[in-house]
């Protein structure tokens, strides 16, 4: 057991008694139910330690996909020792073009940074970020290059960036209401078992809009889109319905359109409060938005393709507006307030901006904040592509 906390006994955040190491289960346990009063959303907390138990063990985690860093003194053994603060890291799959050769590399998601009340403002938090900028440049490189990492700040622009991750150009979603609606008969439910098959066309799509060199731009990255990333937002949607509703969602995204000309979205039910709550702020994220022949699509975000104006139509405007409908019509049908399209393509953003979609477009300042870190010093940094909530960790 810990000993009682004495302000005065507690170490330098720069001494070189305090290492970066990896959490026991039984220190994973300590640290979710610290953290659980910031993140159980909905949840009880005997019920948000089952989650992270049960998230810990999805594809996108399990055979050392997530890593749990923690900042301790060297001299205590695990499972006694304080946890001055902590984080996750993900192996996200990535790739990288350079002038159009691309090449698979790693991209390490940094999440859950957390420092215990009784430890703040020692300067761990600092301390421990810096440690993990270090430990990520080469944590399981044999598997791929590593090219940098990405976390989600919940605490504006400046803080991270002291450390190396520096905040993503452009930051920004589109929202919709919900919609009392029947989903329209042009588009199908897509299942989990699509799933697997949507991930694998959209690889191919990516892979081949990257081989080819972007005007102006010499680097380009992107997280992939893969079934591992979807399903480890969809387990977690899974628990929560469950026991909010007794049941789970059937539809895990909607597709309509012709063969060639498909548009589809996978996306995730997020209650961050009870449904029957006042005022809420829960919401139908759209993990991933694919629309077949957008030119504007897998390219920088401030790249506005010149040949949109001549873009074929092939019905793409229509399965587009039937998808972003049944997105409505889920949210309405499972008590979420919002629908949330993290950065559509230009060509996207012009059907929904002329449509009667009733958006909103809402620039996030302060949370959600993408910001990067890259390890080649000696380039400029590349430039991320599909900064969409897929890649959310």
């Amino acid at each position: 057991m810990e000993s009682p906390i004495v302000q005065n006994e507690l170490p330098d955040s720069s001494s070189q008694d305090l290492q970066l190491t990896q959490a026991t289960p039984k220190e994973c346990a300590k640290i979710w139910t610290n953290t659980s009063a910031s993140w159980r959303d909905s949840l009880t907390v005997p019920v948000y330690l089952q989650e992270q138990l049960c998230l810990s063990d999805v594809p996108l985690a399990r055979n050392g996909g997530m890593t749990t860093w923690i900042l301790v003194e060297k001299n205590v053994p695990p499972d006694h020792r304080r946890i001055l603060c902590s984080c996750e890291s993900f192996l996200k799959r990535s790739l990288m073009s350079t002038d159009g050769n691309v090449k698979d590399v790693i991209v390490h998601g940094v999440a859950s940074v957390f420092c215990p009340l009784d430890y703040r403002r020692q300067g761990y938090a600092a301390r421990h970020m810096k440690e993990v900028a270090k430990a990520l440049r080469y944590w399981q490189s044999p598997q791929a290059r590593v090219v940098g990492s990405v976390l989600y700040s919940d605490i504006g622009k400046k803080y991270y960036a002291k450390f190396g991750w520096k905040p993503n150009a452009s930051n920004w979603h589109m929202e919709l209401p919900p919609v009392n609606r029947s989903k329209p008969l042009a588009a199908r439910e897509v299942v989990e078992d699509d799933l697997r098959e949507l991930c694998h066309r959209d690889e191919a799509i990516i892979r081949d809009a990257m081989a080819k060199p972007a005007d102006g731009v010499k680097k380009l990255v992107t997280i992939l889109p893969n079934l591992d990333h979807m399903l480890w937002h969809i387990r977690k949607e899974d628990f929560a319905t469950q026991q909010l509703f007794g049941k789970i969602p059937r539809a895990k995204g909607a597709i309509a359109g012709l063969p060639g000309y498909q548009a589809w979205a996978i996306w995730t039910h997020r209650y961050y409060m009870h449904p029957n709550a006042e005022s809420g702020d829960n919401v139908l994220y759209v993990l991933r938005l694919v629309v077949q022949g957008d030119v504007s699509a897998n390219k920088p975000s401030f790249s506005r393709d010149s040949r949109l104006q001549g873009q074929k139509k092939e019905g793409q405007e229509e399965a587009l507006m039937a998808v972003l409908q049944c997105a409505q019509a889920e949210a309405a049908e499972w008590q979420l307030n919002h629908v949330k399209l993290w950065e559509p393509t230009s060509w996207v953003q012009d059907v929904i901006t002329k449509s009667s979609l009733g958006h909103r477009i809402v620039e996030r300042e302060e949370d959600s904040v993408a910001s990067f870190l890259w390890y080649d010093e000696e380039e400029s940094a590349p430039v991320w592509i599909n900064n969409e909530h897929y890649a959310w960790c």
